[in-house]
């Protein structure tokens, strides 16, 4: 008997799941059928498609055995298992069910078609798909998930690991939040020191020197992240660009992903600017001149922004001013 629950610990379902996974030793008894299809990341399995027997189809994310007895995979897959099950939002990528035993672990996730935010960027067939209206709703998708962590989950939640590769997208191109593995609560009680965890080109600078993390270290990302959709590549090189005397000389036109004709309308290129603009201001060096990440999202709903000139005319430096000027 307790060789049978310990065979059945921690097995869970959630959503709109009917199946019952009954564990036994092997993920090939649990009735899931796997498509040959497999994507290797950070030493766990991401089947691209699975189907459960009622037909659904699921991704699953599955750590190997080896790598299961490590401490730090272990605690990994178990926070992202804790912290997806007690959050509901409709840019979160859903959790439909897990199994933490200590002969297979596995995650199942709603299935997303269309990959990563990152993965489309790097296509250009797909990215011309990305048009400018549903980049600004990417972005704008992004931020409404971390406000609703930052300021909607008690106690507050911090990704730790915003990226356009943790961005997945479904069929209509809509944005979800994924891979909270390194995701941590925020303890007001606590100096909530850490150790430097991420993905580089997108970890806030002053993580590297304070140890703290804060709602602040996301919307850094949050910005690199707006960036990145906005110009279809990693803006490091912008970011570098914008601390020197040659800002003044950069024109926004001339940043924007050229795969896309520029903007073909006032309202769609004050939307962009905007976004270009909230971006820049998550990525002040001074985490407290960061706007949070609900400020964000009313800008986004009530916005500020006044540009004068047309919108070949407008420079990064000008989007600067306002940025600063925000907050």
């Amino acid at each position: 008997m307790k060789k049978q629950e310990e065979r059945m610990e921690t097995c869970s379902q959630y959503g709109n799941m009917t199946e019952k996974l009954h564990l036994k030793t092997s993920l090939k008894q649990q009735r899931i059928l796997i498509s040959d299809t497999a994507l290797e990341l950070e030493l766990m399995v991401v089947f691209t498609g699975a189907q459960l027997p009622s037909g659904k189809i699921v991704a699953l994310k599955k750590l190997h055995r080896l790598e299961s007895q490590e401490l730090s995979f272990d605690r990994s897959f178990r926070n992202e298992a804790k912290m997806l099950s007690e959050i509901r939002h409709r840019n979160i990528v859903k959790l439909h069910g897990f199994c933490l035993h200590k002969r297979c672990m596995f995650l199942i996730y709603e299935y997303m078609e269309r990959g990563s935010l990152f993965w489309v960027l790097n296509n250009d067939v797909e990215a011309e798909e990305l048009t400018w209206s549903k980049r600004v709703n990417i972005v704008k998708s992004i931020g409404h998930a971390l406000c609703y962590m930052h300021h909607d989950c008690t106690p507050t939640i911090i990704h730790r690991d915003i990226t356009s590769s943790n961005i997945l997208l479904n069929t209509e191109l809509e944005p979800f939040v994924s891979d909270f593995g390194i995701a941590r609560l925020l303890d007001p009680d606590s100096s909530n020191q850490t150790l430097l965890v991420g993905t580089y080109g997108y970890i806030a600078p002053e993580l590297a020197y304070t140890m703290v993390v804060t709602e602040k270290c996301d919307v850094y990302s949050f910005g690199v992240v707006a960036l990145e959709t906005m110009m279809g590549r990693h803006p490091e090189d912008l970011i570098s660009s914008l601390s020197t005397s040659f800002a003044q000389d950069i024109m926004l036109k001339d940043v924007l992903d050229s795969r896309l004709p520029l903007p073909c309308n006032q309202r769609i290129g004050r939307d962009v600017a905007l976004v270009v603009t909230l971006a820049l201001a998550c990525l002040h060096s001074k985490p407290k001149s960061r706007p949070s990440m609900q400020e964000v999202t009313q800008e986004f709903m009530i916005p500020r922004l006044s540009l004068a000139n047309t919108f070949n005319e407008i420079s990064m430096q000008q989007l600067m001013s306002q940025s600063m000027s925000m907050w």
